[in-house]
């Protein structure tokens, strides 16, 4: 029997999920987490065998709540959900240890598959995601602007694409306005960037927003 935690902000993926597994004999849902607070709470009290965690919840979230999960749970096998189509997404993530990647639209069809998998201790990762992988793990390899960001300053970029200030990013993510300014400067360097309008821009363009 898998036993599995369900992190979602949203009520009616939750449910949605849910009737997707409702019938399968061998996954149990036992547990709900609406946040990464919640989750790790979650976690800390039940006996799971996978979890399955969105990307983009309130509070905590993303590759800084992966990187906790693994460090309090090593053996816990993460499958990541998301609204994220990008690659980028899924490499950053599996890189902070995730076991597997599946986007929303997907989950219809390839739920239980990638939840027996990772739950079986192997990956489950489309073709263009390993691709990237692969490409990524080669010297010189970087093919676009954002993929040469760090994972922090990949989050900040989100942010600030997604129209949040310098203060409401420091508070969304437990940083000084000055951290938070040096992240900014140093993206925008990076990606060659003159203004935010370019930012919000290049993430439209790159499919980077939920």
């Amino acid at each position: 029997m898998i036993r599995l935690l369900i992190a979602d902000d949203h009520t009616i993926m939750r449910e949605g999920l849910k009737r997707i597994l409702d019938g399968i004999e061998d996954i149990q849902v036992i547990g709900e987490a609406i946040d990464g607070h919640d989750t790790i709470t979650k976690l800390r009290s039940l006996t799971l065998d996978v979890l399955l965690l969105d990307l983009s919840m309130p509070g905590r979230s993303g590759v800084d709540l992966i990187h906790q999960v693994r460090n309090e749970f090593p053996k816990l096998p993460i499958l990541i959900l998301t609204m994220h189509e990008e690659e980028q997404y899924a490499v950053r993530a599996i890189r902070a240890g995730a076991n597997g990647y599946l986007t929303k639209e997907s989950a219809g069809t390839q739920l239980v598959t990638a939840l027996r998998k990772v739950a079986s201790g192997r990956p489950y990762i489309s073709i263009e995601v390993a691709e990237q992988l692969a490409m990524s793990a080669m010297a010189g390899s970087t093919e676009v602007p954002h993929t040469a960001l760090s994972d922090r300053e990949f989050e900040v970029f989100q942010l600030l694409a997604k129209g949040k200030s310098i203060t409401e990013i420091g508070e969304l993510l437990h940083l000084s306005v000055k951290t938070v300014s040096t992240h900014k400067t140093r993206i925008m360097q990076k990606m060659g960037l003159n203004s935010i309008s370019e930012l919000v821009q290049y993430a439209i363009n790159h499919k980077l927003l939920s």
